[in-house]
């Protein structure tokens, strides 16, 4: 087992205390820490933040945390606790965007098509607030389509998710050939590979729907897709880890 450095091992805390806190106060914690869509009355500038270290389940914070420390802590070494810090957090928040992002297109649809079929405005307002599929226009637009529309705005993003694909793709730019063993089947597989995998597994099911369970894959593409951005810049830039240093 490699040494834990200091930044991960402040993250691995702060994600476990507010799991813990999750568990002991139930709701009031994810409505006031978890994302909400910013239209939503429950959402808070601070969740932008805070999102990245609440989780669902055990097994969500569990994996999640596991691979912080095993994918972040040789980055940590390699980089410092500034420029690490720096960088999860704004692949976490690049996570945020992109599935914001897509609820933002949801939510535009609905409206539009609520709003051909003569709601005025605040009526539209209304229905996403109060979620009433009574109106007599459900059947023409479709249940189907107005329910993900009313999911995308009552949406609750948690999760280190986002911030760790992040995490991957840098530990992949850095470690390329470093073999990482699968579970299923447990055969080894080149990091320059699996990451890739992964996140081509993460569109497959964000295009369809063949998804298990609530998994915000496109939040994953986010993260990954800001790394990689962030990656290939200040590889092209040059930044050494002595301009992070204070």
């Amino acid at each position: 087992m490699r040494n834990i450095t200091e930044t991960v091992k402040h993250l691995l805390i702060i994600n476990i205390i507010f799991f813990i806190a999750s568990l002991s106060l139930g709701e009031v914690v994810y409505d006031l820490f978890a994302l909400h869509y910013p239209s939503n009355p429950k959402f808070q500038y601070w969740q932008p933040l805070t999102h990245m270290f609440m989780h669902g389940d055990l097994g969500h914070i569990f994996f999640n945390m596991f691979g912080l420390y095993m994918f972040g802590t040789p980055i940590e070494q390699m980089w410092g606790r500034n420029k690490f810090i720096f960088f999860y957090l704004s692949t976490g928040f690049g996570a945020a965007a992109l599935q914001l992002l897509l609820y933002y297109y949801q939510i535009s649809s609905i409206s539009d098509l609520l709003l051909a079929e003569g709601l005025n405005a605040s009526e539209v307002s209304r229905f996403f607030l109060t979620s009433d599929l009574s109106y007599t226009l459900v059947d023409r637009i479709g249940r189907a389509e107005l329910v993900s529309g009313l999911s995308a705005f009552n949406g609750v993003m948690v999760g280190a998710s986002g911030a760790l694909y992040g995490v991957l793709v840098a530990f992949a730019f850095l470690f390329p050939n470093a073999r990482l063993m699968l579970l299923f089947p447990p055969i080894p597989v080149k990091a320059k590979v699996l990451v890739p995998l992964l996140i081509l597994g993460d569109l497959f099911f964000g295009f369809t729907s063949y998804s298990i369970g609530p998994i915000a894959h496109f939040a994953h593409v986010g993260g990954a897709i800001t790394g990689l951005i962030m990656m290939w810049y200040w590889k092209k830039n040059q930044f050494d880890k002595n301009r992070w240093d204070l």
